[in-house]
């Protein structure tokens, strides 16, 4: 066997004594004293110069689906997205708009011409230079038709962009510039709070020359080139992604944590014992249990707070038994009791919703549902009256599908509901559980989906963000099928008014039209919960729930007592 060392060299920059004292305590031969490197060992989770300081690891959901920002369309890809890069624009860890890549920015008093200066010597990951003319490349490649970034229809207020989407115009026609290597222009179509929306993956620079060598291979270890806090270290599907810190970042020097790796946690009952194992420091989610149990148990660990997010089963309306049947949809809306799961299927402060929409959503007034004042016994009689309007009866019943993606709460859910059905209308439900990146293909094909597991995080604090998603029948996103020319005209309407009565109107009754079609099965409005380790510091609650790694640091370890 190799020779037990008589030296261990202390990380640059841990900064703790206790550890360099322990070491001078234990020199030579006591490393081959069991009961004192034992002891020693007990010490590592609170030495900060170690890799559990130097390391934080997330749980993230499902596998993310790409590591391409222009092509992200979820949370776990954003989550990863968030550290591997920087907008023009970012956000602290209170959520609040911030200067990123860019140091400041002007808008002209039509709302319509916004300039951003970039701060000086910018690098990516790689080392090369990052100027004005590459954010402009990657925004034209954002909307570029041949990218189908599924995000795209976010940055539509920018000049020509619906035309450079359609291909009716080329990529070069896009309203932004680059007049000198630190400046870039961007014109819109109409005044627009532009700086949330580049906030989001899709309006990220990325690197074109991988792009072009790779293809869609340039997001693996070793291709991907950010300009974020972190940079790609490593990827091992269906387990982690890992990050180290990005040396080449403007703000390098006060990035606290080295490490990041966000673990692929698809089942919540499984991430919440890696995190009482300690193999975790922060959770993406919470089993679903009560509320009063897991503060009881977790205290100040569990974090919950309010979040602009909505839980919705999606009807697939180009297909049977669905398509052409309102009856049916319905039916199928009105027998489900919001308020038993929310209580006791998910637990944690979830609202029960009756509208897609959530609450706190900025300049939003919540279309009136007449159901949503009804008892519960009213409900059901008037869910088995439109059943037997759509045609079936318990000699008949309904045979259909419900499709969810590996989650604890998702299975949970989704078994409640089956048992609804089949107890107020009689119906015979089959429940099909897919992994993340199956599931997303099947819910977008709409050829083998019924009714699925779906709903929304707001990307930015505006309604029109949710509802856009049911609008025109190429949006990839409207993965019901949803399609009236009445809401979309009013989708378009509220697109160019200025927040206010109008506005918030146009977009009311889009809703309504939505809702009255019974597109969707509103459940729940999420709140968002994590497990905190409580050493970690910077973790700060906000309604879109975005937490970059960069703005979060370990607490210092508290002083340790002499090991005689």
């Amino acid at each position: 066997m190799p020779p037990v060392p008589t030296t261990l060299t202390v990380p640059r920059g841990s900064g703790d004594s206790a550890f360099a004292g322990a070491m001078r305590r234990w020199p030579g031969a006591a490393w081959r004293n069991p009961g004192r490197l034992r002891r020693l060992l007990l010490l590592l989770p609170l030495l900060p110069g170690l890799a559990f300081a130097q390391e934080l690891v997330r749980g993230n959901g499902p596998e993310p689906s790409t590591l391409d920002p222009h092509r992200c369309q979820e949370v776990a890809c954003g989550n990863i997205l968030r550290d591997l890069y920087e907008g023009l624009v970012t956000e602290d860890g209170a959520g609040n708009v911030v200067p990123g890549a860019a140091e400041s920015w002007t808008r002209s008093d039509d709302g319509l011409e916004w300039e951003f200066r970039l701060r000086a010597g910018l690098r990516w990951s790689n080392g090369e230079a990052l100027d004005a003319e590459q954010f402009v490349a990657s925004l034209r490649r954002a909307l570029a038709p041949q990218t189908a970034a599924p995000m795209a229809a976010l940055l539509r207020p920018i000049a020509n962009a619906a035309e450079v989407g359609a291909g009716t115009q080329p990529p070069e026609a896009l309203g932004v510039s680059a007049p000198d290597p630190r400046t870039v222009r961007i014109r819109l179509n109409e005044p627009v709070a532009l700086t949330d929306r580049l906030l989001l993956p899709v309006a990220f620079p990325v690197y074109l020359p991988a792009v072009a060598r790779f293809g869609a291979q340039h997001t693996r270890p070793g291709r991907l080139v950010g300009n974020g806090a972190y940079r790609l270290d490593a990827w091992t599907p269906q387990a982690s992604v890992e990050l180290a810190r990005n040396a080449h970042f403007h703000a390098a020097g006060s990035v606290a944590i080295e490490r990041v790796r966000f673990v692929v946690t698809e089942d919540a009952a499984s991430e919440l014992k890696r995190f009482q194992a300690g193999d975790l420091h922060l959770t993406e989610t919470v089993p679903p249990r009560p509320l009063a149990a897991l503060r009881a148990q977790f205290g100040e660990t569990l974090r919950i707070s309010p979040y602009l997010g909505s839980f919705w089963l999606g009807l697939n309306l180009t297909r049977p038994p669905l398509r052409d049947n309102p009856d049916l949809r319905a039916a199928l809306v009105l027998a489900i009791d919001r308020d038993i799961l929310t209580r006791y299927v998910t637990g944690l402060g979830e609202q029960p919703a009756w509208s897609v929409v959530p609450p706190g959503a900025r300049d939003h007034a919540p279309p009136a549902v007449a159901a949503a004042q009804w008892s519960g016994v009213e409900r059901e009689a008037a869910a088995r009256e439109r059943y037997a309007a759509a045609g079936y009866d318990a000699a008949h019943p309904l045979n259909l599908e419900l499709r969810y993606n590996t989650s604890t709460v998702h299975r949970k859910l989704a078994l409640a509901v089956a048992s609804m059905w089949r107890q107020v209308l009689g119906a015979h439900v089959v429940l099909r559980n897919e992994e993340w990146k199956v599931f997303v293909q099947n819910r977008r094909a709409r050829v083998i989906t019924q009714v699925f597991r779906g709903g929304w995080i707001a990307d930015v604090n505006d309604p029109l963000d949710f509802l856009e998603t049911f609008s025109g029948a190429g949006n990839p996103l409207n993965t019901t099928g949803y399609a009236d020319a009445a809401f979309d005209a009013l989708l378009r309407q509220a697109a160019v008014l200025p927040a206010g009565a109008a506005r918030r109107d146009a977009l009311t009754a889009a809703e309504a039209r939505l809702l009255a079609a019974d597109a969707v099965v509103p459940i729940y409005f999420y709140t968002s919960k994590h497990l905190v380790d409580p050493r970690l510091r910077g973790f700060e609650s906000n309604p879109l729930d975005h937490h970059a790694s960069r703005w979060m640091s370990w607490a210092a370890a508290p002083a340790t007592a002499e090991t005689p």
